[in-house]
């Protein structure tokens, strides 16, 4: 008998049976094979350091961190189907408009905002606890369709993945009666130091996804619960490392070996995947910093260079590191400078080469940081664009 493997439990919904799944507890027994992991763990753990140590050193880190979450933010949503591009999250939180469903940036901008929350509760000491992840939820289903699906609560009734009913489903999750069973052993587990952090991390998120607590949300719950174990763990001062653009790109297997762990127990190889999850993740991290710190050197030196305009330019590339699309009206609201000023700090950027007018008209012109927006959304582009 395979103990990794969970119990199934036979139900029954409109006439129909079905097997629910309750997992096993966790750490896994037998324990999980870490010398098999090793190479892969160290690998992930350094580059991990390294990206850790970086954020410490680059010029702005806030804006690193400001953006980069936001990038999470997309991609994680783009996972559950929204269709929102980096432009339109920026131009969402700016209050400009933004051409795309008001929901899937909604959507978005709760994710930025769930994520900023979680991370500071445990700055001020807060437990990684069930009722972090409540009030995380709460704040990622406030507004927007996640309203109507019970935010902060666990579900009350059976959910299923994939099929159109549980009799037809490729996944059912622990019945209701289970679950705050389920979740109370994950919870112990959050607090078990045993483990290297990073390992920790991978079991607790593919336990997060097969209890599938609540009525929606989850994947992308799961998917921040890896960087706040990570943040509490020590292993990462800020929430700078995301696996949803890996997790975007290896979208089948994420799911199959998902599968795999709960009908087979083959915890090692899913540890394998989600290690080098962190290593490429980490890798990319890295050089997104260094891209933005060399682009921004770039430009402030072909500033530098204009004698008086450049202080309204610097001022004007300032502002546009936060939203990269902007207009004459808007600068000159945002900057308190006249609209004259604006309009010839934009056109010098513009013949330097920094940024780009991109709306081909002769008035409400629109301009954009082309560049940075390039670097920000590399990877982040919804499906099918």
């Amino acid at each position: 008998m395979n103990r990794r493997i969970g119990t199934y439990i036979t139900q029954k919904l409109t006439g129909e049976l079905y097997k629910a799944y309750i997992p096993p507890k966790l750490p896994p027994d037998p324990p999980i094979d870490l010398t098999r992991l090793y190479p892969s763990l160290e690998k992930a753990t350094l580059t991990l350091a390294e990206l850790n140590s970086i954020h410490r050193i680059i010029p702005n880190t806030s804006l690193f961190m400001y953006m980069y979450v936001r990038k999470e933010a997309l991609l994680s949503s783009q996972i559950e189907g929204t269709q929102s591009s980096f432009s339109d999250l920026m131009l969402f939180e700016h209050q400009q408009k933004s051409e795309v469903c008001l929901e899937d940036v909604e959507e978005v901008s709760n994710y930025v905002k769930a994520i900023t929350v979680g991370v500071q509760r445990l700055k001020e000491g807060f437990p990684l606890s069930l009722r972090l992840i409540k009030e995380i939820h709460g704040i990622l289903l406030s507004g927007g369709r996640g309203s109507r699906k019970l935010p902060g609560q666990l579900r009350h009734v059976q959910n299923w993945i994939g099929g159109t009913r549980p009799a037809n489903a490729l996944f059912i999750p622990p019945p209701v009666e289970h679950l705050q069973h389920c979740l109370n052993d994950l919870e112990s587990f959050l607090h078990d130091k045993s483990l290297p952090v990073l390992i920790k991390a991978g079991l607790a998120h593919v336990q997060f996804e097969t209890i599938h607590p609540f009525l929606d949300g989850n994947g992308r719950l799961g998917r921040l619960l890896i960087t706040l174990i990570l943040c509490e763990g020590g292993m990462l001062d800020e929430p700078i490392l995301y696996l949803s653009l890996y997790l975007k790109q290896n979208r089948s297997l994420y799911y199959e070996l998902l599968q795999e762990v709960r009908t087979h127990g083959t915890w090692e190889t899913w540890l394998e995947f989600f290690l080098e999850g962190i290593y490429t993740t980490a890798k990319q991290a890295i050089t997104t910093a260094e891209n933005i710190n060399t682009l921004f050197e770039q430009d402030l030196q072909k500033i530098a260079q204009l004698g008086r305009a450049r202080f309204s330019c610097e001022q004007t590339l300032e502002y546009m590191k936060r939203l990269p699309q902007v207009t004459v009206p808007l600068l000159a609201k945002e900057l308190a400078i006249t609209a004259p000023t604006a309009r010839s700090a934009l056109n010098q950027m513009t013949s330097l080469g920094v940024i780009e007018e991109v709306s081909g008209k002769k008035r409400d012109k629109i301009y954009v940081y082309r560049k940075y927006l390039a670097i920000l959304e590399e990877g982040a582009q919804p499906f099918g664009s």
